[in-house]
């Protein structure tokens, strides 16, 4: 009967997932301020819940380049009324910061904050609500690793991401050329000693498999990877996976155009879509650690769209936040 009981768990645990999802959109809820900064987009969104108060780090986009903001609310209504924090004011610095992702690391007792800045990097502070108090970036590596300086081609090595289970914390990375890249450390050593960097999933198309990965735990031993694409129609969208290991095979769960984990077909909107671009964003996590535990069932998502009539310099398009809301959670 206890291995009926726990064959069923994990079966229920493993439905709670869809093999296609359903959303619903918000409309645009932040975009850039008036301020003097002459920002762009408000873009590569991270968010937590803590306490009922929303904390979001973004990375700002300007025609010169990128750096990071922060801002918090209790209700998405009153979002783009937050205030704005920009990092460039804090020991973070300014230059090229981009692409944050925020989580609590329990042994340190310590907040990460994971970006780019030609490297990986992160930065950490023992009070998410205290801005100021992050300290300096480190890198995460003394290099570029050699296999992604061989298969990038073209690309970027761009959108790094952060993932620990009870042994390895695990780095993952994309390169806009149709790698999805896993590095590695052991937990008790992190953040130093990343390395082992592997081709975790790769596709011909680079199109298909470009940046922006998100990978969450969501219970009973199973993973949920999503990558953002670029569609045949020229705009972005998710795809995803899961799999039983962070260092294991990842098998398709809704993954192509027709049946996507989050694209303009299965997206509702209220009235005119103001994006077809579904693009860089994460699940909002209640559960803030280094694990990246999510629950699979009524999913929210926040993430960065477009105007379908905006164009130019890809530095200078007008981003801006807007939340997807799962409307056929099974749980």
């Amino acid at each position: 009967m206890k291995i009926f009981l726990l064959l069923l768990i994990s079966t229920l645990a493993a439905a709670a997932l869809p093999s296609s999802f359903k959303w619903s959109s918000s409309g645009a809820l932040v975009g850039p301020k008036n301020d003097g900064r002459n920002i762009a987009g408000i873009k590569d969104p991270s968010i937590v819940e803590v306490d009922g108060t929303y904390h979001v780090f973004a990375s700002t986009a300007t025609a010169s380049g990128y750096n990071l903001v922060y801002f918090n609310f209790k209700d998405f209504n009153k979002a783009n009324q937050a205030t704005f924090h920009y990092l460039d004011q804090t020991p973070i610095g300014s230059g090229y910061r981009a692409a944050p992702q925020v989580f609590f690391f329990k042994p340190h007792n310590l907040w990460y904050l994971v970006f780019q800045n030609g490297n990986a990097a992160y930065s950490t502070n023992a009070n998410i609500a205290n801005p100021a108090g992050w300290s300096a970036p480190k890198n995460f590596f003394s290099s570029m690793p050699s296999i992604i300086a061989q298969n990038k081609g073209n690309g970027n090595w761009v959108d790094m991401w952060t993932i620990c289970d009870s042994q390895n914390c695990y780095l993952f990375s994309s390169d806009d050329n149709g790698h999805l890249y896993r590095s590695q450390t052991s937990l008790a050593n992190f953040p130093n000693g990343m390395g082992n960097t592997v081709i975790a999933l790769s596709d011909s198309n680079k199109n298909a498999l470009f940046e922006a990965s998100n990978v969450y735990n969501v219970g009973n031993g199973q993973y949920l990877l999503l990558v953002e694409a670029i569609g045949s129609d020229g705009q972005r969208y998710f795809r995803s996976w899961t799999s039983n290991s962070l260092a294991g095979t990842w098998k398709g769960l809704a993954n192509t155009e027709s049946n996507p984990f989050a694209r303009s077909n299965n997206v509702a909107f209220s009235g005119t879509p103001w994006t077809k671009s579904i693009s860089h964003g994460e699940m909002i996590r209640t559960q803030t650690d280094q694990t990246m535990t999510i629950s699979p069932c009524k999913l929210r998502y926040l993430y960065q769209g477009l105007s379908p009539s905006a164009s130019g310099d890809y530095n200078s398009l007008p981003w801006k936040l807007g939340l997807l809301t799962q409307t056929n959670s099974n749980c």
